[in-house]
């Protein structure tokens, strides 16, 4: 497949800002244990060596990204992402001249994001003299409602903590209004970057669509307790885009259980816009958060394309030898969960017509724009989504700005962030563990409303289905009870053995014991010492050592009890 050496058009340059000199940044994946250091050597014959940068792509020491533990399936070695700034022109022949050396894995050129919404013509809203304060717009915000036109936010706020109490979320994106008097009550501004204008009103729109304040004006959010912050993609003055490093970023400022939504795509050279992961540094990125037990909500993208299609098997040139196809699940797994856009309700805001096609709205039928593919997890409202930010549908003043055109996968993701808020406050309000990333998925995957055909969209184009929290919440909040033997076992005279039971589910709590067959009174006959393995997010082994403190050989049996799940 033919190489792109610069950025694709329309996107913005690597670095120098919209109107600065363009450089591009080439991401270096390099074999484990080079350091720093090493990096003059490593360039000392490129191309235009004396311009080039050389610098860890990744916030943190090598030794520390390739040696930290984890929470759940082991973090990749981010220590071997090193990214290099050149001219645009000058790409090409560097990575002709890395990829000949021993130490380099990989060299591609990293693609620079656009935002996964839809431009279309903005209304024309002046201010109203007469209303002396915004008024409520919560009655044209569908999605908030009963299964199947909304996600039923109005269920999840009637339980202690479904109003996203106790979560934490970081957008992940440019630019975002923190001003707005519908984003005071939570918002935890900017963590880290630099903004740019041209993209805040994007950011304010996802702010307001997540955690909108609960008042008595303009709209509400889904979980609007939830606390909301952002860190931006471009990390420095000369606009350095940095997604990779940005996701790494907010995955270390969060716990277990809270969310990173990722509000970009890429455009790929010959299958157009997709979904971030398909790129080696950025599914590592997504990996390492998940690693760490952060749920990573991610949109699919703009480009109508099929993520099955045979055409993304084939690596760019420059991708290591070990990359795979990652929306090919059975390859290798972000453990992202991945958003699709669905038609809203036909007749929403008065509107029925899909943009750009004159379709009529199909409740829940993938839109016209969005991405599909059996990795896609789940769905939400593409269009026609009233939020904070844009000014179409109030104008005035910047912070009295409402939109009701929000639309795309980012206006879809937000919808499926705030589900997700509400479950992880209601289970930290009850005290229970909150969603594992591998749980969340599958429970999203396997409720809802589900996904409808439409004119030339059948349902093997998987978006997935529109969340339901009325189903959500007692999915997620069961509890059972029951035991039972998982094996027998027999040891020696003051012997001891080791036993292992693996793929049980994460979320279930499970406590072994190991009880003899046969009586023999008078004193302790089993010892048993129980380790675990966090073998994925989704499932742990249990290693189970038995130990015979009798004389004599016995019988026993490996016996479990589930506390609840």
């Amino acid at each position: 497949m033919a190489k792109t050496t610069k950025p694709f058009p329309g996107e913005p340059p690597t670095a120098g800002g919209p109107e600065g000199p363009q450089r591009t940044q080439v991401v270096v994946i390099v074999r484990p244990g080079f350091s720093p250091e090493q990096g003059a050597t490593l360039l000392a014959n490129a191309p235009a060596a004396e311009s080039v940068s050389f610098r860890p792509l990744f916030n943190d020491t090598p030794a520390r990204l390739s040696t930290l533990e984890t929470s759940a399936e082991p973090a990749p070695d981010l220590s071997v992402y090193y990214v290099t700034e050149v001219p645009a022109e000058q790409a090409d022949p560097l990575i002709q001249s890395l990829l000949q050396r021993e130490e380099v894995e990989g060299a591609y050129v990293q693609p620079q994001a656009t935002l996964p919404f839809i431009e279309t013509a903005v209304r024309s809203a002046a201010p109203d003299p007469s209303v002396p304060v915004t008024p409520s717009f919560v009655d044209r915000q569908g999605y908030l409602e009963a299964s199947p036109q909304g996600v039923d936010a109005v269920f999840a706020w009637t339980y202690p903590g479904g109003r996203g109490a106790n979560v934490q979320v970081i957008d992940i994106e440019g630019g975002w209004n923190f001003t707005h008097e519908d984003l005071a009550q939570n918002s935890g501004g900017l963590l880290s970057g630099v903004q740019r204008a041209d993209w805040q009103n994007h950011g304010t729109a996802v702010l307001g669509v997540i955690g909108g304040d609960t008042n008595t004006i303009g709209v509400t959010g889904i979980s609007p307790d939830a606390n909301l912050r952002a860190i931006s993609v471009y990390r420095d003055a000369a606009m350095t885009y940095n997604l990779p490093q940005v996701i790494q970023l907010a995955a270390d400022s969060l716990r277990p259980g809270d969310i990173i939504l990722i509000e970009q795509q890429y455009s790929h050279p010959t299958l157009g816009l997709t979904t971030v992961e398909w790129w080696p540094a950025d599914f590592d990125a997504i990996r390492y958060a998940v690693s760490r037990g952060v749920i990573v909500v991610e949109a699919a993208g703009n480009g109508n394309n099929n993520l099955d299609a045979a055409g993304y098997n084939t690596a760019l040139t420059g991708f290591p030898a070990t990359w795979r196809n990652p929306f090919n699940r059975a390859n290798r797994d972000s453990g992202a969960v991945v958003v699709g856009a669905g038609n809203p309700p036909p007749g929403t805001h008065g509107r029925n017509a899909e943009t750009g096609s004159g379709e009529v709205y199909t409740d829940r039928a993938r839109c016209n724009f969005s991405n599909f593919g059996s990795m896609i997890d789940v769905q939400g409202w593409g269009w026609e989504v009233t939020t904070t930010g844009y000014g179409d549908l109030q104008g005035g003043p910047e912070n009295e700005h409402y939109t009701d055109t929000f639309n795309g996968t980012s206006s879809a993701s937000p919808i499926v962030v705030g589900t997700l808020a509400c479950l992880q406050g209601i289970l930290r309000a009850y005290g229970r563990i909150p969603l594992t990333p591998a749980r969340a998925r599958e429970v999203l995957r396997t409720t809802g409303s589900a996904q409808q055909a439409a004119t030339g969209r059948p349902l093997t184009q998987r978006i997935g289905n529109r969340p339901n929290l009325r189903q959500l919440i007692p999915l997620v909040l069961q509890t059972n009870t029951w035991s039972g033997v998982q094996f027998t076992g027999s040891l020696g005279a003051n012997a001891t053995g080791r036993w292992y039971t693996f793929n049980w589910p994460a979320h279930w709590h499970v406590v072994w014991t190991a009880v003899p067959t046969t009586p023999v009174p008078g004193a302790p006959q089993l010892k048993i010492k129980t380790q675990v393995e966090r073998a994925s997010d989704g499932f742990i082994t249990y290693w189970l050592n038995v130990t015979n403190l009798s004389n004599r050989p016995l019988n026993f049996e490996g016996r479990f009890t589930v506390l609840g799940w």
